[in-house]
Parts: structure tokens; C-alpha cells; sequence
């Protein structure tokens, strides 16, 4: 029998955004405690260079001859000492500065504390029980003078008192209980009204009953029964008396609303259940205390609203589909995001693969915030499905995710339960029963569309149950097949197959041998023939290689490894092959290879090549053998091309790509009525011709000094750089470029004047001055050089 598991993530953006942050913030910790130990590396070296004295239990002065550790084989007694000292030559005696020296740990200059217990000797403490009457006498006669307590102190008893509230007699509780039933009848003034009639006398703050709970119940018990019936049950936080606050502050009379619902600390289950609602508390759960309201919001038309939110902004009344001014209205402290809906799914595609490779061979999406898991055979692998959704639940909530899930016989009736069932985190469904279970739900749990929805709706129709029970002909005939087909699979009555995802496999080969071989040729030879099978193996795989490793296992155990890279995907085996065999010196075969495997690391899509660019008379030269040869010799981060970004600011205006990967231009998408559309020309290029920049741009600006210049826009007329002096020839500019504000705050008003200049040997410069010369908030005019030539 088929049994399918849908796990259902109500918060799935938002999880995802926390374990960012928090895997950030792990990040940030780790590089702190570097950093700290890196520092203590340092100070213990530091420490080390100011005395040649051992520290941290090493060797002390006068520590060596004061020694008294049993078997450590230095002297014990003042005779050893003395026999040890005469048994050294001349010039190895210690000096008698040092015999006198000890660093044995001083005894404490305070008397030892008394274990005595009060078995053997008992302590007198006032108003502890036993001390009364001969017993008291006895005992502090038996003390010392000088400890006998005073007559104050035996006048003070800490004993606990009797409690100060007499039992309800059986027809009054009887009455209590009636009046819990009792419709809650409000007077404004009632309370204040029956505290005033209260002439008990109150009790001491000072006996632990004091206070608002100190007061004695009231003589009549008509009185007290209204009392009760006309409090509100809830107050708001802040109001009325506390149950922390006992024996803090005198007795207040109550207002209006301010009941002894709090102030005797007793909470009657009746009196909660008559204002609180079990819906609206599972609805509005009470958000931690230490979250923030946060929303992810997407564009919908001209329309901004919220994607998702987390716990504590659904507390505040948010909820997806919310328009954004309005929750900002609501909450003024919101925190807003964007919605990364791509992201979403590909870290949901990603958990659904770990799942597919540790849990079940069958996983499939079921949406942007659920999967389906096939539980067909793998179920008693876990241990029943109940202890699979628990196991599943505890590895989620590790990474701080929030899950449910559903198990069914079919898909459609475990995304229902999942989804529209009860608030269980774990629901299991017994085969064949999920009719039953699904007559209750609402017809949303067949996922059907939003029309089909509210026809329904205008119908009366609201249950599933209401919804099977009318005749299936009318039925198709005013909605189609779509709600049949819906109500079908979810009964189990037509197949729901879904589309497992597929893991990823590595593709590699591997060679083992009988005797071990341990020569070049024989390396080459077996070289050549795994070469062979792993462009056969890319080729069914549709890939081609970007990262190869070859690993030869030695007799002795240690691996032999050569990682090979290439600049675009391949699977050309004389290439590789090529690439392989120039760096064969770089294995050593020790006393012999038992295999050599080839694993390939990383994989893009392949697929069939042409032949028409290589027959063709005019094609462009490949350059990605020499690009591999390149990288496989120097390394692939030291082989990189610059490519444009857009930025004014020069050096943002530029990145690091791989050597053959295309240009990539972000185009923005315009709405239909944008009036950019009509503008036919090409954008354009970051690098434009008319603002030159120099051939090499320094990684950051460095400072020049005994600068030369006109204030407010002329070049300089001379500089200092690295001590060198120049004298200035020619110069053009200045070509003003002003700071990115919406990056960072100090950028607003920041000025950079570029200047283009050429000194009285031929060299040109890439100057800047901060600031424009005439405003402060500017810059400060220092001047900066950036780059070199032009």
C-alpha cells in the first residue's frame, strides 16, 4: 500500500533569512576568536622575549630547592637540601640568596571556618523550630557568653505562619463553583465599591502575606460572589497589581477594571474561558519576546504587499497579501525585506535532494512551501512513520526551521492534513481513512483555483464532505473535471504521480591493480585508458568537466592527488589526457600504486558539439587550451579578466570574471508604459570612450605630498610621490565624480576631482583631490594618486 508524507513549511522564507543571519553571525564569532587567538599567539612570543625565565608552572627562583612533592626526586627535608647542595661541584651551588627563597603557597592569615554541624553543636538561629520554652532556655544557657543572642533576637520568629484565610465551607465552594457558570456582569465602581466595605484589618508586608493578596476575605459572601462574576478576567500588561509585586508596596483600593483577578494570584480556568477563545489564541500565538516583526514583501501590479511574515509580525494583525503603507502604519519598527522567491526554491530543491539521498529515494516539490515524500517501503527503515516525521521534525527545528507533517495514504489528503488539519505537528492518517478525515476540511485543502473557490462559496459549499455528497454529473457539468479529479486523487480513487527529483551522482572511474605498478610508462598506459572511460561517462551524463582530480592510491597508504581545472566544460579526452601527463613528475609512486582513480569535481551541461565553426575558414582561435595549460601551471586565481560594472566610482567599476566567460549585462525590465521604451538606443558602456582611465589603477589611492595647486579647479603644477619629485607639463581636467550616497552615509556629500597629468620625463598620472575646493563638508583637499599611464 502507497504511503505519502507531505511536510509542510509555513515559514519557510522567513527561516530561511534567520539562518542566514544566524550562519553570519557564526561567521563573524569564528573570526573574532581568531582573532583573539592569534593576539595571544603574539603576546605569548612577546612575553617570551622579555626574560629568559620560563613562565606559566616553569621554573621559579628558589622553586627548585623548596620542592617538597614526594618522588619528584628533589629535596624533602632541610637535610637532603643541605646533602644535595655539598654533593654539587663549586661553581653549580646555589647562592644563599636563593637557598632562602621559597615558593611554596602561604598559609591563609585567617582561622579556618567551623565544620561543626548542628548535630553536634547547634547554631542558634531566631525563631527556628525547637526553640521554645526549655529547650530554648537550655540551649542559650549552654552558649558562650559572648554568643548568647539578645532578647531582641529571641522575640523574632522566621517560622512559617498558619495560613491566614479560613477553608470555604461545602455550600460555599458549592456556590463558587455555580458562580463560575455565571454570565460576567460588569458595574463600573463595583470594586471599589466592596473594597471599601471591607473592615478587615490587613496583615504586615513584612510576614510574606502582605500587600494586595495580605487582605482577608470579605464577610459577606453575596458581595464576594458579584465581585467576582463582575471582574474582567484579563488585564492588559501594566495594569492593576501583580503577583511578583507581594509585600512592594501598600494597598491601593482598585479602580474600575483592576479586580483581585491578579492580586490573590489565582487564575479559575472558568473565568478564562469565558473571554478567551481557543480559535483566536491558536490564530494570534504569542510571538518570543526577543523577535522582531519581520515581513518579506514582492511587487504585485503597482502594488507592494507582504510575501510572508514570521510569528511576531502575525501577532501584530500581518499577514501575507497585506499592503505594505499599511503594515508600516501598523507597525512603525517593521523590518521589511525583499522577497527572494528564486532563492526559496532552489534552497527548497536543495533540501528536497538531502532528503532524496538520507531519508527516501522519492521526493518531490510540492510547492513553494511544502514536499512530498514517498514513504513506500522505506517507512520501517526509521522505525514506523510516527518516529520518521519526529526524526524529520528534530532536524529541521536544529536549523531553526518550523515544519508539520501529514501522512496519507494518498498525496492530495496529506497536503490537506498538512495544511487545513488540526495544529498537530505530526498527523497520521490510518490507510483508508482519508474520507474520513477529509470531510471536515475546507474545500481550499483540494488546491484547487481561486474562481473554482469562490463559485463555490456563492454556492454554500464550504466543507469537503458537503462537496462529495452531490452527484457527481452536475458536478463536472458546471466545474469540469478539475474538482472531480481533485476530490478523486485525494481519495485514492485516480493515481497522483509526481516527478521524483534526482540526486546529483558524481561521475567517476576507477582502476585497481593486481601487483602494484610503480613506472611512468605503466602510469601513462592506465592514464590513457581511464581517460577513455570518463569522456564515455561525461558523454551519457549530457556534461562536460570543469574540475578533475586523479587520485592514486599508494601501497602504503598515502594518496597521491593532482587536481586539474578547465576554463570552460569539457570532455575531450586527448585534452585532458594532455594536461594530465605534464605534470606526471609530480607523483610519487613510492613502492607501488595499487589504483588511480579519476573523479570529476565539478560538472556544467554539455551538450552535442558542431563541427561547423571548426571547419569554417575564418574562426576565431580557441583559446581554451592555452587558458588550461595556463591555469593548470600558476594556478587558477592568479588568471582572471576584468569585467565592467556599473559604477562611477572607479574602483567599483570593475570585477573579477573567469578568462572565458561571456559578458553579463543586468538589463532592467521596463513595464509596458514606461516611457524609457521609447528611447532605441543601446545603453551605455560602463568603460565609455569619453572618460579615459588609466592602464593600471592602483588597488587603493595612495597619498602625494608638497602639492602645488590653484584652489578651486586648477591642476597641480607639482607633487611628491613615494619621494619623488614631478613637475607637471601638461594636465587636463578636472572630471568631478561624486559619492555613491545610497551605499553609505559619509558619501553624500563626498567630491572627487580627477585630474590627468604628465610630468617633464614623459610619465602620466591619474591624480584626485577630495573635496571641491570651496565647500568643507567636501573633503578635506587632500590629494590622492590612483593610477598609472593613460
Amino acid at each position: 500500500m502507497k504511503r505519502v508524507a507531505s511536510l509542510y513549511l509555513p515559514s519557510w522564507s522567513i527561516d530561511r533569512l534567520r539562518r542566514i543571519e544566524r550562519r553570519a553571525a557564526r561567521s563573524a564569532e569564528a573570526d573574532g576568536r581568531a582573532a583573539f587567538d592569534a593576539l595571544g599567539t603574539d603576546a605569548a612570543a612577546e612575553r617570551a622575549q622579555h626574560c629568559s625565565v620560563p613562565r606559566g608552572g616553569g621554573w621559579r627562583p628558589g622553586a627548585r630547592w623548596a620542592r617538597t612533592d614526594p618522588g619528584s626526586g628533589l629535596a624533602d627535608t632541610r637535610d637532603q637540601v643541605e646533602s644535595a647542595v655539598a654533593g654539587l661541584p663549586a661553581h653549580r651551588r646555589p647562592a644563599q640568596r636563593e637557598l632562602g627563597r621559597t615558593s611554596e603557597a602561604a598559609a591563609t592569615p585567617f582561622r579556618e571556618l567551623s565544620r561543626r554541624t548542628e548535630a553536634a553543636e547547634p547554631l542558634f538561629r531566631p525563631g527556628t523550630r525547637g526553640w521554645s520554652n526549655e529547650d530554648l532556655q537550655a540551649s542559650v544557657e549552654a552558649l558562650p557568653a559572648h554568643r548568647r543572642p539578645s532578647l531582641q533576637e529571641l522575640s523574632r520568629k522566621t517560622e512559617l505562619v498558619d495560613h491566614p484565610f479560613r477553608p470555604l465551607p461545602p455550600d460555599e465552594a458549592g456556590a463558587l463553583r455555580r458562580m463560575g457558570r455565571m454570565p460576567p456582569v460588569l458595574g463600573p465602581g463595583e470594586d471599589v465599591v466592596v473594597r471599601r466595605a471591607m473592615k478587615a484589618p490587613r496583615r504586615s508586608a513584612r510576614d510574606g502575606h502582605g500587600g494586595e493578596a495580605g487582605h482577608v476575605a470579605p464577610p459577606n459572601l453575596a458581595q464576594s460572589l458579584k465581585q467576582l462574576a463582575a471582574m474582567p478576567a484579563v488585564q492588559f500588561p501594566g495594569e492593576g497589581p501583580h503577583p511578583d509585586n507581594h509585600g512592594k508596596s501598600a494597598p491601593t483600593a482598585p479602580g474600575y477594571g483592576h479586580g483581585r483577578f491578579f492580586q490573590t494570584g489565582r487564575t479559575l480556568a472558568t473565568m478564562v474561558a469565558r473571554v478567551c477563545d481557543d480559535a483566536d489564541e491558536d490564530a494570534r500565538a504569542a510571538a518570543p519576546v526577543d523577535e522582531q516583526p519581520l515581513v518579506t514583501v514582492q511587487r504585485s501590479g503597482a502594488r507592494v504587499e507582504v510575501a510572508a511574515a514570521n510569528d511576531a509580525a502575525r501577532a501584530l494583525g500581518i499577514d501575507p497579501g497585506t499592503a505594505l503603507t499599511m503594515a508600516r502604519a501598523q507597525v512603525p519598527g517593521l523590518d521589511v525585506r525583499e522577497a527572494e522567491p528564486d532563492r526559496d526554491a532552489a534552497d527548497l530543491a536543495a533540501l528536497a535532494t538531502l532528503l532524496a539521498r538520507r531519508w527516501a529515494p522519492t521526493v518531490t516539490v510540492s510547492d513553494a512551501d511544502g514536499l512530498f515524500v514517498d514513504l513506500t517501503g522505506v517507512a520501517h527503515l526509521h522505525g514506523g512513520e510516527a518516529r520518521f516525521c519526529r526524526r524529520l521534525l528534530r532536524l529541521l527545528a536544529r536549523y531553526g526551521i518550523a515544519a508539520r507533517v501529514a501522512v496519507a495514504d494518498t498525496p492530495g489528503a496529506a497536503w490537506a492534513l498538512a495544511r487545513f488539519g488540526a495544529r498537530d505537528a505530526v498527523q497520521i492518517v490510518a490507510p483508508g481513512g482519508q474520507g474520513k478525515a477529509l470531510a471536515q476540511l475546507p474545500v481550499a485543502a483540494l488546491r484547487l483555483d481561486a474562481p473554482a473557490l469562490e463559485l463555490l462559496a456563492r454556492l454554500g459549499i464550504e466543507a469537503i464532505g458537503q462537496l462529495t455528497a452531490l452527484p457527481r454529473a452536475p458536478l463536472v457539468r458546471r466545474f469540469g473535471r478539475a474538482i472531480a479529479d481533485r476530490i478523486d486523487q485525494a481519495l485514492g480513487q485516480l493515481p497522483e504521480p509526481f516527478e521524483p527529483i534526482v540526486p546529483p551522482t558524481r561521475v567517476a572511474v576507477e582502476q585497481r591493480f593486481v601487483e602494484p605498478i610503480a613506472t611512468p610508462e605503466a602510469i601513462e598506459h592506465w592514464l590513457r585508458e581511464l581517460m577513455q572511460r570518463l569522456a564515455v561517462a561525461l558523454a551519457k551524463a549530457g556534461q562536460g568537466a570543469r574540475a578533475v582530480e586523479m587520485i592514486a592510491a599508494r601501497v602504503d597508504g598515502v594518496p597521491q592527488i593532482l587536481r586539474l581545472g578547465f576554463a570552460r566544460p569539457t570532455r575531450d579526452a586527448a585534452h585532458m589526457l594532455r594536461l594530465t601527463l605534464r605534470r606526471i613528475e609530480e607523483i610519487e609512486p613510492g613502492y607501488g600504486i595499487d589504483g588511480i582513480a579519476l573523479i570529476v569535481r565539478r560538472a556544467d551541461p554539455l551538450g552535442a558539439e558542431t563541427l561547423a565553426p571548426a571547419l569554417a575558414d575564418d574562426a576565431a582561435p580557441d583559446l581554451a587550451p592555452l587558458i588550461d595549460a595556463l591555469i593548470n601551471r600558476i594556478g587558477a586565481g592568479r588568471l582572471w579578466r576584468v569585467a565592467p560594472v556599473e559604477s562611477d566610482v572607479p574602483e567599483r567599476s570593475w570585477t573579477r570574471t573567469a578568462p572565458l566567460d561571456p559578458p553579463q549585462r543586468e538589463t532592467q525590465k521596463l513595464r509596458p508604459d514606461d516611457v524609457r521604451q521609447l528611447d532605441a538606443r543601446s545603453p551605455d558602456h560602463p568603460w565609455h570612450p569619453r572618460w579615459p582611465r588609466p592602464v593600471l589603477l592602483l588597488r587603493r589611492p595612495e597619498r602625494i605630498d608638497h602639492v602645488l595647486a590653484e584652489l578651486p579647479d586648477q591642476p597641480p603644477k607639482r607633487f611628491t610621490w613615494r619621494g619623488t619629485m614631478h613637475l607637471i607639463v601638461r594636465a587636463e581636467g578636472p572630471e568631478r565624480v561624486a559619492g555613491e550616497w545610497w551605499r553609505r552615509a559619509p558619501e553624500r556629500m563626498a567630491v572627487r576631482d580627477y585630474y590627468r597629468v604628465e610630468d617633464e620625463t614623459g610619465q602620466r598620472f591619474w591624480l584626485f583631490r577630495r573635496g571641491d575646493g570651496m565647500r568643507s563638508e567636501t573633503g578635506d583637499l587632500s590629494w590622492f594618486l590612483h593610477g598609472l599611464g593613460n
